[in-house]
């Protein structure tokens, strides 16, 4: 019978942290989200909620931390129940940057809502939709541990920085042609970059499932499409006389 209690009590504090990992994970979808349509509507005040809302994610990371290092200290599992506590802490972690980037984002925002509208603007909501399905399915994945599925959102990590690296050349060339849009095509640049790297920890949550379901990490090499580091700048346009 204590057997049979030890056992309810493991698996209960395990629910807890996978119900606070589906939590975090909501959370981090819908500030994406707010900050995507912060930026879109040029809504400071919203965008200044969100910002204020990153707390509570911060909060359940802190939470899950202490929920995982009680388990490991007074539990002390083994094999797949180890790699159960291991994984939800790890993608805590993972979470909670998802949602500092969408605070990133709000904050660009707000820096953003005088600035004139850049055309490539469009491109960013499709970035940020692509990035917060893959974290839905990460997620799902994790919650069904279901290793396949969170494979599949892991190949789809490649179309994520493909739609950045034409972006930045867009956004670089822009730049090129008028300086006056330096100035928000930098925050443009770095918003892109905040959803990219979001899709990145998506990833990072994909293959920790992946060790949750087959004991050991994933032996292929993650799938990337980001070629910033070799883009070269446009030239300027010269004129005839030049």
């Amino acid at each position: 019978m204590a057997q049979d209690h030890i056992v309810k009590s493991f698996d209960d504090e395990l629910a807890k942290l996978t119900q606070a990992i589906a939590q975090m994970g909501g959370l981090a979808e819908a500030q994406l989200e707010a900050s995507i349509q912060a930026l879109t509507r040029h809504d400071p005040e919203y965008a200044a909620s969100i910002v204020k809302a990153d707390k509570r994610i911060d909060e359940l990371e802190y939470q899950v931390g202490n929920l995982a290092v009680r388990m490991l200290a007074l539990r002390q599992p083994m094999a797949s129940d180890l790699r159960e506590v291991v994984a939800a802490l790890k993608i805590s972690s993972d979470l909670e940057r998802i949602g500092d980037y969408a605070t990133n984002i709000a904050k660009r925002a707000i820096a953003l809502v005088e600035a004139p509208t850049i055309s490539t603007l469009y491109v960013i909501p499709r970035m940020a939709q692509l990035v917060q399905t893959l974290i839905k399915d990460v997620l799902d994945a994790y919650v069904a541990h279901d290793a396949d599925r969170a494979m599949a959102a892991w190949q789809r990590d490649e179309e994520v920085d493909a739609m950045y690296t034409s972006l930045f050349r867009e956004l670089l060339t822009y730049m090129m042609e008028d300086p006056r849009n330096i100035g928000p095509c930098t925050h443009l640049m770095f918003i892109a970059k905040n959803i990219e790297r979001m899709g990145d920890h998506a990833t990072n949550v994909a293959e920790l499932v992946y060790f949750l379901v087959h004991g050991h990490a994933l032996d292929q090499t993650r799938p990337k499409g980001d070629t910033t580091n070799v883009v070269v700048a446009p030239r300027a346009q010269t004129s005839a006389h030049e």
